[in-house]
């Protein structure tokens, strides 16, 4: 899982994720979509790849890229106790701003 979060720490990563998240997309879409050259596409996939988060498959001369959500399950199971310290807060925060127009 930590290794999870350092591959997940370069927003491009995140932002290919994103993607994939829509839709299995071949490493053309994810280049002109995000605007970065396909070396560093390629590289990106390549590191979200050996993480465990993306699997490819062939598809006649391309490669299709797509989700792999079982690292993701683990990552969403760990930050769960902290999603509940965030609700308190943002609880805190709402009957803040409601004594404020009272």
């Amino acid at each position: 899982m930590s290794q999870a979060l350092e591959v997940l720490a370069e927003p491009n990563r995140r932002r290919i994720l994103d993607l994939l998240r829509e839709a299995e997309r071949p490493v053309g879409e994810l280049v002109a979509a995000l605007g970065v050259s396909q070396p560093a596409v390629s590289k990106h996939l390549r590191v979200l790849r050996e993480a465990g988060l993306v699997e490819v498959r062939p598809d006649a001369q391309r490669r299709i890229y797509r989700v792999r959500p079982d690292p993701l399950r683990d990552l969403d199971e760990w930050l769960a106790p902290y999603r509940f310290l965030w609700g308190a807060r943002l609880d805190d925060l709402e009957k803040h701003l409601d004594s404020m127009t009272d």
